[in-house]
């Protein structure tokens, strides 16, 4: 039996079935050792089960022609930063899918997210979250004490029916909100969310006429990373310093209030 150091990622070569043989063993004899790493398989595993069940009818459909032309190289490549943020753009769209949103997002996915009004939209949220989320006493201009007015206020100042979703479920209380600028002359709203170990998030909601999309920006390796999507007007982002798997249940639980609020 091979003896060595396991981690997070010999989690994911044994699920693809790349985990070498003599290893095995020695795999599991750590898993039973470890309480929160056998969870976590268990976890993966359950979730690899959803997304296969999920996506059962188009698994085995052709390849479509635009991305076939891309790796023969009929179409222009992407920098190798466009591919990581387009990877990471299509690892949203699974991981949001699951929360029954999966014909939205899977639908919307698209070359190039990082580029136009939704690269814009990311990197707006993404620095107000930088500034705002930094405050300690002016953090928001109306607190959450008085959320009735925060969202009739910033939804008459935006343009967009706007409802601060409930996120206590993540662990996240709501702070309050703010007004701030957005790309040209629209306006922004910025709800803020902090949770028992002072970690925040913030959601960053403006209007938006481009073609519905979703996915994941991060600008910065280490920095804050924004869970975004565009759809019928909205453009909104959620944003934090959360790890991915967090991050996306707490953008997915929001998205879902939203949605239900604006067509409600």
């Amino acid at each position: 039996m091979t003896r060595r150091d396991f981690s997070e990622r010999d989690i994911h070569l044994a699920l693809d079935n790349e985990l070498p043989g003599d290893e095995r063993a020695g795999y599991e004899a750590w898993l039973e050792a470890s309480p929160e790493m056998k969870a976590r398989s268990a976890r993966y595993v359950s979730d690899n089960r959803a997304l296969r069940a999920a996506f059962a009818d188009v698994l085995d459909e052709p390849v479509p022609a635009r991305l076939h032309n891309v790796v023969i190289g009929e179409a222009a490549r992407p920098t190798s930063a466009s591919r990581s943020k387009w990877w990471l753009a299509a690892a949203a769209v699974l991981l949001l899918g699951l929360g029954g949103m999966g014909g939205y997002f899977a639908g919307a996915i698209g070359l190039g997210l990082e580029d136009g009004p939704a690269g814009r939209l990311a990197e707006e949220a993404i620095a107000a979250h930088v500034i705002y989320a930094a405050e300690k006493r002016h953090a928001v201009e109306v607190p959450a004490s008085d959320r009735d007015h925060m969202q009739t206020w910033l939804s008459n100042r935006v343009g967009l029916k706007l409802v601060a979703p409930d996120l206590t479920d993540d662990g996240f209380e709501l702070v309050g909100g703010r007004l701030l600028p957005a790309a040209g002359s629209s306006k922004a709203a910025m709800l803020l969310y902090e949770d028992a170990g002072g970690n925040r998030v913030s959601l960053f909601v403006t209007s938006e006429s481009a073609p519905k999309t979703a996915g994941v920006y991060n600008e910065d390796e280490g920095g804050p990373t924004a869970v975004y999507w565009l759809d019928r007007g909205y453009g909104c982002a959620v944003v934090g310093s959360l790890p991915d798997g967090r991050l996306n249940e707490v953008a997915k639980r929001a998205y879902k209030q939203l949605v239900s609020g604006i067509w409600s």
